[in-house]
Protein backbone atom coordinates (compact mmCIF):
# COMPACT_ATOMS: atom_id res chain seq x y z
CA UNK A 1 0.00 0.00 0.00
CA UNK A 2 1.18 3.33 -1.15
CA UNK A 3 -0.14 6.46 0.97
CA UNK A 4 1.11 9.45 2.49
CA UNK A 5 0.09 10.90 5.86
CA UNK A 6 0.53 14.06 7.41
CA UNK A 7 1.04 14.14 11.13
CA UNK A 8 0.38 18.21 12.35
CA UNK A 9 1.68 18.57 15.93
CA UNK A 10 5.10 16.93 17.47
CA UNK A 11 4.13 16.67 21.17
CA UNK A 12 3.52 13.23 22.60
CA UNK A 13 0.43 12.62 20.72
CA UNK A 14 1.35 13.34 18.14
CA UNK A 15 5.20 12.30 17.65
CA UNK A 16 3.70 8.27 18.76
CA UNK A 17 1.35 8.62 16.19
CA UNK A 18 4.34 8.70 13.34
CA UNK A 19 6.45 6.56 15.63
CA UNK A 20 3.11 3.46 15.35
CA UNK A 21 2.68 4.28 11.99
CA UNK A 22 6.59 4.03 11.01
CA UNK A 23 5.91 0.13 12.49
CA UNK A 24 3.43 -0.95 9.97
CA UNK A 25 2.54 -1.00 6.94
CA UNK A 26 -0.17 1.13 5.66
CA UNK A 27 1.81 4.53 5.00
CA UNK A 28 4.61 4.80 2.74
CA UNK A 29 5.00 8.40 3.66
CA UNK A 30 4.77 10.25 6.63
CA UNK A 31 5.29 13.84 7.37
CA UNK A 32 5.80 15.03 10.54
CA UNK A 33 5.48 19.01 11.31
CA UNK A 34 5.41 21.40 14.64
CA UNK A 35 6.16 24.89 15.15
CA UNK A 36 9.37 23.55 17.27
CA UNK A 37 11.40 22.64 14.88
CA UNK A 38 14.18 21.26 16.66
CA UNK A 39 11.63 19.16 18.78
CA UNK A 40 10.27 17.73 15.62
CA UNK A 41 13.96 16.96 13.69
CA UNK A 42 14.46 15.28 16.49
CA UNK A 43 11.80 13.51 16.49
CA UNK A 44 11.89 12.52 12.94
CA UNK A 45 15.63 10.99 13.71
CA UNK A 46 14.67 8.83 16.08
CA UNK A 47 11.78 7.57 14.70
CA UNK A 48 13.61 6.78 11.11
CA UNK A 49 16.61 5.16 12.68
CA UNK A 50 14.28 2.34 13.92
CA UNK A 51 13.09 1.76 10.50
CA UNK A 52 16.30 -0.20 8.81
CA UNK A 53 14.17 -2.99 10.02
CA UNK A 54 11.47 -2.33 8.14
CA UNK A 55 10.88 -2.10 4.88
CA UNK A 56 11.50 1.42 3.52
CA UNK A 57 9.32 4.12 4.35
CA UNK A 58 10.20 7.79 3.93
CA UNK A 59 10.09 9.80 7.47
CA UNK A 60 10.33 13.81 6.90
CA UNK A 61 10.15 16.31 9.34
CA UNK A 62 8.07 19.14 7.14
CA UNK A 63 6.20 22.43 6.32
CA UNK A 64 2.68 22.24 5.89
CA UNK A 65 3.49 22.67 1.86
CA UNK A 66 4.99 19.22 2.36
CA UNK A 67 1.33 18.00 3.17
CA UNK A 68 0.88 18.47 -0.61
CA UNK A 69 -0.95 15.18 -1.84
CA UNK A 70 -2.06 13.18 1.89
CA UNK A 71 -4.14 10.92 1.72
CA UNK A 72 -5.03 11.72 5.42
CA UNK A 73 -3.60 14.25 7.78
CA UNK A 74 -4.04 14.10 11.41
CA UNK A 75 -3.95 17.01 13.76
CA UNK A 76 -2.81 16.82 17.03
CA UNK A 77 -1.47 20.44 18.00
CA UNK A 78 -2.49 21.96 21.21
CA UNK A 79 -1.77 22.29 24.71
CA UNK A 80 -1.89 18.90 26.80
CA UNK A 81 -3.95 18.85 29.13
CA UNK A 82 -2.85 19.35 32.82
CA UNK A 83 -3.76 16.85 36.24
CA UNK A 84 -6.77 18.12 37.44
CA UNK A 85 -8.09 20.47 34.28
CA UNK A 86 -10.74 19.20 32.13
CA UNK A 87 -11.04 18.66 28.77
CA UNK A 88 -13.21 22.27 28.62
CA UNK A 89 -10.68 24.34 30.07
CA UNK A 90 -8.97 23.84 26.98
CA UNK A 91 -11.22 24.80 24.52
CA UNK A 92 -10.39 28.71 23.76
CA UNK A 93 -6.65 28.32 23.90
CA UNK A 94 -6.74 25.24 21.45
CA UNK A 95 -9.73 26.69 19.05
CA UNK A 96 -6.81 29.38 18.58
CA UNK A 97 -4.06 27.21 17.58
CA UNK A 98 -6.97 25.09 15.68
CA UNK A 99 -7.54 28.25 13.87
CA UNK A 100 -4.06 29.20 12.96
CA UNK A 101 -3.21 25.99 11.60
CA UNK A 102 -6.41 25.13 9.55
CA UNK A 103 -5.76 27.94 6.23
CA UNK A 104 -2.74 26.71 6.01
CA UNK A 105 -2.76 22.82 6.04
CA UNK A 106 -6.42 22.79 3.85
CA UNK A 107 -4.44 25.00 1.11
CA UNK A 108 -1.51 22.75 1.13
CA UNK A 109 -4.22 19.09 1.29
CA UNK A 110 -7.56 20.41 0.15
CA UNK A 111 -8.91 16.36 -1.11
CA UNK A 112 -7.22 14.44 2.66
CA UNK A 113 -9.02 12.78 4.66
CA UNK A 114 -8.29 14.86 8.52
CA UNK A 115 -8.74 12.88 11.28
CA UNK A 116 -9.02 15.79 14.56
CA UNK A 117 -7.07 14.43 17.80
CA UNK A 118 -6.96 17.47 19.41
CA UNK A 119 -8.99 18.07 22.89
CA UNK A 120 -11.86 19.29 23.32
CA UNK A 121 -11.93 16.46 20.06
CA UNK A 122 -15.28 17.38 19.79
CA UNK A 123 -15.40 21.33 19.88
CA UNK A 124 -12.44 20.80 17.74
CA UNK A 125 -13.96 18.73 15.09
CA UNK A 126 -17.08 21.36 14.83
CA UNK A 127 -14.81 24.27 14.65
CA UNK A 128 -12.98 22.59 11.82
CA UNK A 129 -15.65 21.45 10.31
CA UNK A 130 -17.36 25.47 10.31
CA UNK A 131 -13.96 27.04 9.05
CA UNK A 132 -12.18 24.99 6.78
CA UNK A 133 -14.36 24.94 4.23
CA UNK A 134 -14.07 20.98 3.16
CA UNK A 135 -17.01 18.74 2.69
CA UNK A 136 -17.69 17.57 5.71
CA UNK A 137 -17.01 13.52 5.01
CA UNK A 138 -14.01 14.34 5.15
CA UNK A 139 -13.76 15.43 8.70
CA UNK A 140 -13.67 13.03 11.21
CA UNK A 141 -12.99 13.35 15.04
CA UNK A 142 -11.23 10.57 16.99
CA UNK A 143 -14.29 11.17 19.22
CA UNK A 144 -14.91 8.07 21.60
CA UNK A 145 -13.10 5.51 20.04
CA UNK A 146 -10.37 5.67 22.37
CA UNK A 147 -13.20 5.75 25.14
CA UNK A 148 -15.05 2.44 23.19
CA UNK A 149 -11.44 0.88 23.94
CA UNK A 150 -10.92 1.70 27.54
CA UNK A 151 -14.70 0.01 27.65
CA UNK A 152 -13.95 -3.06 26.09
CA UNK A 153 -10.84 -3.21 27.93
CA UNK A 154 -12.57 -3.29 31.09
CA UNK A 155 -15.65 -5.57 30.20
CA UNK A 156 -12.79 -7.78 28.82
CA UNK A 157 -10.78 -7.92 32.19
CA UNK A 158 -14.59 -8.12 34.31
CA UNK A 159 -16.03 -11.15 32.36
CA UNK A 160 -12.31 -12.62 31.52
CA UNK A 161 -13.28 -12.74 27.41
CA UNK A 162 -11.20 -11.53 24.32
CA UNK A 163 -11.58 -7.93 23.82
CA UNK A 164 -12.44 -8.80 20.08
CA UNK A 165 -15.62 -10.39 21.17
CA UNK A 166 -16.86 -7.75 22.57
CA UNK A 167 -19.48 -5.67 21.18
CA UNK A 168 -19.78 -2.36 23.57
CA UNK A 169 -19.72 1.32 22.48
CA UNK A 170 -19.24 5.00 24.44
CA UNK A 171 -21.46 7.43 22.79
CA UNK A 172 -21.45 10.79 22.64
CA UNK A 173 -18.66 13.50 23.99
CA UNK A 174 -15.14 12.38 24.38
CA UNK A 175 -15.52 13.23 27.94
CA UNK A 176 -17.31 14.18 31.05
CA UNK A 177 -20.71 13.31 29.73
CA UNK A 178 -19.71 10.18 27.64
CA UNK A 179 -22.33 7.44 28.33
CA UNK A 180 -22.22 3.36 27.46
CA UNK A 181 -25.46 2.87 25.37
CA UNK A 182 -26.13 -0.78 27.18
CA UNK A 183 -28.78 -1.70 25.39
CA UNK A 184 -26.67 -2.31 21.91
CA UNK A 185 -23.99 -3.57 24.24
CA UNK A 186 -23.22 -7.46 23.57
CA UNK A 187 -20.73 -10.23 23.75
CA UNK A 188 -20.43 -12.02 20.36
CA UNK A 189 -24.21 -11.54 20.07
CA UNK A 190 -25.23 -12.44 23.77
CA UNK A 191 -26.25 -9.48 26.28
CA UNK A 192 -24.37 -8.56 28.75
CA UNK A 193 -26.59 -9.60 31.56
CA UNK A 194 -27.13 -12.61 29.36
CA UNK A 195 -23.49 -13.76 29.34
CA UNK A 196 -23.30 -13.12 33.09
CA UNK A 197 -25.70 -15.69 33.62
CA UNK A 198 -24.35 -17.89 30.74
CA UNK A 199 -20.56 -17.54 32.33
CA UNK A 200 -22.41 -18.26 35.71
CA UNK A 201 -23.74 -21.74 34.69
CA UNK A 202 -20.59 -22.35 32.93
CA UNK A 203 -18.72 -22.45 36.20
CA UNK A 204 -16.79 -19.13 35.46
CA UNK A 205 -16.12 -16.94 38.91
CA UNK A 206 -17.66 -13.81 37.65
CA UNK A 207 -19.15 -10.84 39.29
CA UNK A 208 -22.00 -8.96 38.54
CA UNK A 209 -21.08 -6.31 36.28
CA UNK A 210 -21.63 -2.77 38.20
CA UNK A 211 -22.45 -0.74 35.26
CA UNK A 212 -22.16 2.67 36.53
CA UNK A 213 -18.70 1.80 37.82
CA UNK A 214 -17.43 0.36 34.30
CA UNK A 215 -18.54 4.28 33.18
CA UNK A 216 -16.62 5.76 35.77
CA UNK A 217 -13.37 3.44 34.59
CA UNK A 218 -14.07 4.57 31.53
CA UNK A 219 -14.62 8.75 32.17
CA UNK A 220 -11.82 8.42 34.43
CA UNK A 221 -8.86 6.51 32.53
CA UNK A 222 -7.45 9.26 31.00
CA UNK A 223 -7.08 11.36 33.89
CA UNK A 224 -5.63 8.63 35.84
CA UNK A 225 -3.19 8.28 33.78
CA UNK A 226 -1.92 11.87 33.38
CA UNK A 227 -1.59 11.13 37.50
CA UNK A 228 0.30 8.47 37.37
CA UNK A 229 2.47 9.25 33.99
CA UNK A 230 1.91 12.93 33.38
CA UNK A 231 -0.17 11.98 29.44
CA UNK A 232 -1.56 9.66 27.56
CA UNK A 233 -0.14 8.75 24.36
CA UNK A 234 0.37 5.27 23.76
CA UNK A 235 -3.71 4.04 23.53
CA UNK A 236 -4.89 6.83 21.62
CA UNK A 237 -2.44 6.38 19.07
CA UNK A 238 -3.12 3.24 19.06
CA UNK A 239 -6.95 3.98 18.39
CA UNK A 240 -5.90 7.00 15.45
CA UNK A 241 -3.49 4.40 13.85
CA UNK A 242 -6.54 1.70 13.52
CA UNK A 243 -8.65 4.74 12.53
CA UNK A 244 -6.03 5.11 9.36
CA UNK A 245 -6.08 1.95 8.71
CA UNK A 246 -10.46 1.89 7.95
CA UNK A 247 -9.55 5.03 5.92
CA UNK A 248 -7.18 3.59 3.72
CA UNK A 249 -9.18 0.25 3.57
CA UNK A 250 -11.01 -1.54 0.46
CA UNK A 251 -14.18 -1.49 2.43
CA UNK A 252 -16.10 0.57 4.96
CA UNK A 253 -16.19 -0.36 8.59
CA UNK A 254 -18.77 1.20 11.86
CA UNK A 255 -16.56 3.21 13.98
CA UNK A 256 -17.69 5.70 17.15
CA UNK A 257 -16.53 8.49 15.52
CA UNK A 258 -16.94 12.30 15.66
CA UNK A 259 -18.66 14.29 13.03
CA UNK A 260 -21.47 16.88 12.77
CA UNK A 261 -25.38 15.91 13.43
CA UNK A 262 -27.65 16.58 11.34
CA UNK A 263 -30.98 15.69 13.13
CA UNK A 264 -29.62 11.80 14.26
CA UNK A 265 -31.34 11.30 17.68
CA UNK A 266 -33.23 15.21 17.56
CA UNK A 267 -29.76 16.24 17.31
CA UNK A 268 -28.44 19.34 15.53
CA UNK A 269 -25.34 21.66 14.48
CA UNK A 270 -23.04 19.96 16.56
CA UNK A 271 -20.45 17.02 16.89
CA UNK A 272 -20.92 13.71 19.19
CA UNK A 273 -19.57 10.25 19.01
CA UNK A 274 -22.27 7.71 17.37
CA UNK A 275 -22.14 4.74 15.12
CA UNK A 276 -20.96 5.80 12.01
CA UNK A 277 -20.27 4.43 8.50
CA UNK A 278 -16.63 5.59 7.88
CA UNK A 279 -13.77 4.29 4.80
CA UNK A 280 -11.71 5.31 2.00
CA UNK A 281 -14.41 7.63 1.24
CA UNK A 282 -14.50 9.46 4.61
CA UNK A 283 -17.30 9.40 6.67
CA UNK A 284 -20.81 7.64 4.99
CA UNK A 285 -23.12 8.59 7.55
CA UNK A 286 -24.37 7.42 10.40
CA UNK A 287 -25.60 3.77 11.97
CA UNK A 288 -29.14 4.21 14.05
CA UNK A 289 -28.74 2.22 17.20
CA UNK A 290 -31.85 1.19 18.72
CA UNK A 291 -31.79 2.65 22.19
CA UNK A 292 -34.20 3.36 24.89
CA UNK A 293 -35.51 6.77 25.27
CA UNK A 294 -33.59 7.12 28.59
CA UNK A 295 -29.95 6.66 26.84
CA UNK A 296 -31.12 8.99 23.45
CA UNK A 297 -31.84 11.77 26.64
CA UNK A 298 -28.31 10.84 27.98
CA UNK A 299 -26.99 11.32 24.14
CA UNK A 300 -28.69 14.96 24.13
CA UNK A 301 -27.49 15.89 27.25
CA UNK A 302 -23.95 15.13 25.85
CA UNK A 303 -25.22 17.28 22.58
CA UNK A 304 -26.28 20.22 24.92
CA UNK A 305 -23.37 20.36 27.06
CA UNK A 306 -21.60 20.74 24.23
CA UNK A 307 -23.11 23.43 22.64
CA UNK A 308 -23.45 25.63 25.39
CA UNK A 309 -19.17 25.37 25.80
CA UNK A 310 -19.45 26.42 21.95
CA UNK A 311 -21.60 29.23 22.85
CA UNK A 312 -19.26 30.76 25.27
CA UNK A 313 -15.60 30.61 22.39
CA UNK A 314 -15.08 32.34 19.54
CA UNK A 315 -14.78 30.97 16.40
Amino acid sequence: MSSKITVIGAGSVGSTIAYTLSNGDIASEIVLIDINKEKVAGEVMDIAQGTCFRDPINIVAGEYGDAKGSDIVIITSGIARKPGQTRIELTQTNVNILKSITPEIVKAAPNALYIIVSNPVDIMTYVFTKISGLPENQIIGSGTILDTARLRCGLSEHFKVAQKNIHAYVFGEHGDTSFIPWTGAYISGVSLDEYYELAKNLGKDVEELDKEEMLTYVQKSGGKVIANKGATFYAVSAAVCKLCGILLASSDSIATVSSMMHGEYGIEDVCVSTLTLVGPNGIQGKVPMRMNKEEIAKLQASANALKEVIKQIEL
